[in-house]
């Protein structure tokens, strides 16, 4: 049975993507919006609804380590493994919005779980303000990705392609469920805690959907939706899933989420922006996103078992890799720098 669940989880991911990605393509042609636009949002928060669903029902039982877990894991995960493998896949083109408004938007909204958290949780109100700003980034991002054109009957029927995405959607969170569902418990099976599951195997399974469209997006040459699915699914995160998490019933937070976890989150969401500033997102930022989501993983599976090899492997990660990766993408956003100034001049 679980092997029947994997693979049928695998199919119904992959074909789903496949129908997603068909039907935003033909929205965003019907609707008269960029497909950056579609990625930030259609295909953004559909893909993000397998986090909504496993964090809310969290929340509501009282596990708030999985609801808070979930999110933070998923948004760590977006950037650094389907960001990393995508960009492997076919290096990806970075429209402008997404530097100056959809990146930055991201990091706000990183910092500002920090700042909620200090207290130790986040309130109803707090998950209502949160959730409502959904609203707001929305209409913003319709007003910058309107591209004028109108819809031209009989070249990309409506109705079928919203089916697409429908039917898309209802596969992806589908098979995401089947390979969470076992997941989860042959790691609880393990002793493995409650956030190290939410921060892993969760984060992972719900972020499936992400993956795959990501990654098939890239393939068919869908740059902007691939790019804007990940962008806009940690927005979706922070605003939808964490706040209406929030507001069904107050999440906590624990010291380890807020003194290790948030700030890692915080960390990926900043090295964004010089990745993103240079206007294509190479094979090797790829490589150095997927060693860091691996080094990431490490840690938490070495700190749950409090491995004899922990210390060594955080002293190598902090006193040398680290430094060396702020190190490389500074000079790296000074040189984009330099090279646009210089080619202003010119």
């Amino acid at each position: 049975m679980v092997f029947l669940s994997l693979v049928s989880g695998f199919i119904f991911l992959t074909y789903g993507a496949h129908l997603l990605i068909k039907g935003a393509s033909k929205l965003a042609y019907s609707f008269g919006v960029s497909h950056l636009v579609v990625g930030l949002t259609v295909v953004a928060f559909g893909t993000s609804l397998p986090e909504l669903a496993v964090s809310v029902k969290a929340a509501w039982v009282g596990q708030s380590d999985i609801a808070l877990g979930n999110v933070v894991g998923s948004n760590i995960l977006n950037v650094l493994f389907i960001l990393g493998v995508s960009s492997l896949i076919l290096p990806l083109i970075v429209a402008k919005q997404l530097i100056k408004f959809d990146v930055p938007v991201m990091i706000g909204l990183s910092l500002l779980v920090y700042v909620l958290g200090i207290d130790g949780s986040i309130s109803r109100i707090e998950g209502l303000l949160l959730s409502t700003s959904l609203i707001i980034y929305c209409w913003i991002l319709l007003k910058l990705g309107n591209t004028g054109n109108t819809i031209i009957k009989g070249e990309s029927p409506l109705l079928k392609s919203a089916l697409f995405v429908v039917i898309g959607l209802f596969m992806l969170v589908t098979g995401a469920k089947l390979l969470v569902s076992s997941s989860v418990s042959i790691a609880q099976s393990f002793g493995v805690s409650e956030l190290v599951i939410g921060l892993t195997l969760v984060a992972f399974g719900t972020s499936l959907p992400e993956v795959v469209t990501s990654i098939i997006a890239s393939i068919k040459g869908e740059r902007d939706i691939a790019v804007g699915n990940i962008i806009g699914s940690n927005i979706f995160n922070i605003l939808a899933v964490l706040g209406i998490s929030s507001a069904v019933r107050e999440v906590s937070v624990s010291k380890s989420a807020l003194y290790f976890d948030i700030p890692i989150m915080i960390g990926v969401a900043l090295a964004c922006f010089p990745i993103f500033f240079s206007g294509v997102i190479s094979r090797i930022y790829g490589c150095s996103l997927l060693f860091y989501y691996f080094a990431y993983t490490t840690y938490l599976l070495l700190n749950a078992k409090q491995h004899h090899f922990l210390d060594e492997f955080t002293s190598i990660m902090l006193y040398l890799v680290i430094p060396l990766t702020v190190l490389g993408l500074t000079l790296s956003l000074l040189h984009t720098l330099r090279t646009t100034h210089l080619q202003k001049r010119s």
